[in-house]
């Protein structure tokens, strides 16, 4: 199925092409990315996760439509969200776009749950795929000198590791959640030479 079939709203076909315009882009933000999050909605969903089907949809489709590698990339996305969709989603989508800053959403937040898991299940990626991950980070980083993105990208895996699950969901953490802690160990001996 193409990526412009899997868009979950009616119609809004103008919305749609923009997005996928926005996402065509070289890095790790890009269609390919748009892709795997919607895959791992599927897989969550199939695993039996629970979430708003259209809204989470949504929002994957926006937590990254607006990415420079800027601190407000989440925000500015937000407010796209908000400009851009009918009133029945457009709040809901812009409050889980937010939630893809930190990946913290609230136990009780089913579709804030979903979408992290979507949007992190790529740290549990085989090795292959993960260099590829790896490397399109530092693309979207490239304005970035290398010590100051070594440290930086440690500081954000040593956040992520530190949390008691990377997953939210059960179904998250039965699939994902041994790989992506065996990467992220990895990735961060790699960057601190440890």
């Amino acid at each position: 199925m193409s990526l412009a079939a899997r868009w979950p709203l009616d119609g809004a076909t103008t919305l749609r092409d923009e997005l996928l315009a926005a996402w065509d882009r070289p890095g790790y933000h890009d269609l390919l990315h748009l892709t795997e999050v919607l895959d791992r909605l599927d897989e969550l969903a199939a695993a039996g996760a629970r979430f708003d089907d259209t809204t989470t949809r949504l929002a994957a489709w926006f937590h990254d439509a607006v990415y420079d590698g800027a601190a407000d990339d989440e925000e500015r996305s937000a407010r796209w969200a908000e400009r851009a969709l009918p009133a029945t989603y457009a709040d809901e989508v812009a409050r889980l776009v937010r939630m893809t800053a930190h990946h913290r959403p609230a136990d009780d937040d089913l579709a804030g749950c979903a979408l992290s898991d979507a949007d992190l299940a790529i740290l549990a990626a085989p090795p292959q795929r993960y260099a590829a991950y790896v490397a399109g980070v530092r693309a979207d980083f490239a304005h970035v000198g290398d010590d100051d993105f070594r440290a930086g990208r440690a500081a954000v895996l040593r956040d992520l590791a530190a949390k008691p699950h990377l997953f939210h969901t059960a179904q998250g953490r039965a699939l994902w959640e041994p790989a992506a802690r065996a990467n992220l160990e990895r990735e961060l001996g790699e960057l601190t030479g440890a």
